[in-house]
């Protein structure tokens, strides 16, 4: 069978419930609901929203909210089905092997690698550049040289080397490096009489994938703790924002709410009802991460019943606030004026009422990004640990620390890739190609549900995904058409990440498949 080999969901039951060599249950439904809303709020509040309104749809971003949120659902219910009747740690890798086969579900898995490691190596630099802002506020600079990378990427593919312009009096930057190209930017700064500081390591960033790598393998429940603070915290300042910006919105920034259409000088087109549609794919980035709850299946108390409520809890509620969040800020200033690195702030400025609240809103935005790097570097040594399990990858990556029974080996593993990403590659070509993996493995969850109906309809089924083909095939429509949208170089690197996984499989994968090897020992 090789590549078409699927496990029964027997088999996966019976290994959910194995206490052998497992992983500590601690978490209940409201820990996995935080879990949740620590993925998916971070970047897409105190970035995307505004981005997506000055350049796409206008006041009318709150839709595309809307939109997005709806395709999110439709993903998650489906999640939600195999994941009440799979509590394993694979996520979307296991559902794939149960319905599938070993082939795509290696496939997700490699993609899931995507999605989880070089996230958290891509929020961690933006988490960065929100704690040097803040020190640098208090009067403690980080020297440039330690504070980015020794190589970026400008016009979206040229990478070249990193550098920072900084004032020698105040220690400020003086020029955006990323704004333009390099020598343009490096005469500018001299101009401006600055000094280039050539980038050597991102340190902020090491720092804290080292930090939070260490309280993972310390234990899930201290982790989920700390994360259940940073929530309680990002929660407290985005309610402040949402609550006293209601209080200043000028209603005249909303209109009118959806603009009229402008044809951009590429040809290209924004605003109106087709901006509002492309601003979908945008935000739908937002809500990347919601599917990490089901990494911590063998850890949860109640898996059948615990997950289903922390995917879906965590979802309608970010949802609810990205959609308040929009119209506030979109309220406060004109949507022309929110594409900037830190929209909320500049909405925030528009109303001299609310100064108070924009370094609350640096403090949120420190602890919304921290928070979105911890689920992350906690979901993907769980899919490593499950598919080591497997015989899919080597066996150090499921060994189980004797003491704090979390997956140490992997743990470490994982975090000491991120930190040699965050602290020394270029992340300008990865956000898409983060996206992309993810997509992928939405879709295939969605597919997933639907044949798994129709071919084991008997199976038990704690939680049911309603009305059944229609969600599935909404969710998978939704997803494929974002995917759709990537740009040809994602696809490219994609693919190359795609040729690179594959022969992985093929060369080693293959060859030490439990399941292949139980099939070839029965012939």
């Amino acid at each position: 069978m090789g590549i078409w080999s699927k496990k029964s969901i027997a088999a996966l039951r019976a290994e959910a419930d194995s206490a052998e060599g497992g992983l500590k249950r601690t978490l209940g439904a409201l820990n996995l609901t935080m879990l949740g809303i620590g993925a998916i709020i971070g970047a897409g509040i105190f970035v995307l929203t505004g981005t997506a309104a000055a350049n796409f749809a206008g006041p009318g971003v709150s839709l595309s909210f809307v939109l997005a949120g709806l395709a999110c659902l439709f993903a998650g219910l489906c999640y939600a089905e195999f994941a009440s009747m799979i509590p394993i740690a694979g996520s979307a890798y296991t559902y794939s092997y149960a319905t599938m086969g070993e082939g795509v579900a290696w496939f997700i898995g490699w993609n899931l690698v995507l999605e989880y490691l070089f996230a958290a190596a891509t929020v961690s630099v933006g988490w960065s550049g929100y704690f040097s802002a803040m020190l640098a506020s208090a009067g403690v600079h980080i020297p440039a040289a330690f504070a980015s990378a020794p190589l970026t990427v400008i016009n979206g593919h040229e990478i070249v080397r990193a550098f920072a312009c900084i004032d020698p009096a105040t220690g400020g930057h003086l020029v955006d490096a990323a704004t333009s190209g390099a020598f343009t930017v490096r005469e500018a700064c001299t101009a401006a009489g600055g000094n280039v500081v050539n980038g050597i390591i991102n340190l902020p960033a090491v720092a804290l994938i080292l930090a939070l790598t260490l309280l993972l393998v310390r234990g899930v429940q201290e982790s989920a703790t700390f994360n259940n603070i940073i929530v309680a915290i990002k929660m407290t300042i985005v309610l402040l924002v949402i609550g006293f910006g209601f209080m200043y919105v000028n209603t005249d920034n909303w209109t009118p709410f959806i603009p009229e259409m402008v044809t951009n000088p590429d040809g290209t087109t924004k605003y109106g009802i087709s901006g509002v549609l492309r601003a979908a794919p945008v935000v739908f980035f937002s809500y990347i991460g919601f599917d990490a709850v089901s990494t911590a299946a063998q850890e949860a108390k109640n898996p059948q019943r615990d997950l289903p409520i922390g995917m879906i809890a965590s979802l309608l509620i970010c949802t609810v606030l990205y959609i308040l969040m929009s119209l506030v800020m979109t309220g406060l200033a004109p949507y022309t004026a929110l594409g900037v690195a830190h929209p909320v702030s500049a909405a925030l400025e528009a109303v001299p009422q609310l100064k108070w609240l924009e370094y609350l809103t640096n403090i949120g935005a420190v602890a919304g990004l921290s928070s979105v790097v911890l689920v992350m570097l906690m979901g993907q040594p769980r899919i490593f640990f499950t598919m080591s399990r497997d015989g899919l990858l080597p066996k150090i990556f499921s060994r189980v620390h004797p003491t704090y029974q979390t997956p140490a080996a992997s743990t470490f593993i994982v975090g000491g890739l991120a930190i040699v990403i965050a602290g020394f590659f270029p992340l300008g070509l990865l956000g898409e190609l983060v996206s992309g993996g993810t997509l992928a493995a939405f879709a295939t969850v969605c597919i997933g549900v639907w044949i798994l109906r129709k071919r084991s309809p008997e199976l038990e089924r704690p939680f049911r995904t309603p009305l059944v083909p229609l969600v599935p095939i909404l969710g998978a429509g939704a997803t494929l058409y974002m995917m759709y949208q990537l740009p040809g170089l994602t696809w490219a690197l994609l693919g190359i990440w795609t040729l690179i996984g594959m022969t992985t499989y093929f060369l080693y994968g293959m060859r030490n498949s439990t399941i292949g090897k139980q099939e070839a020992g029965r012939k």
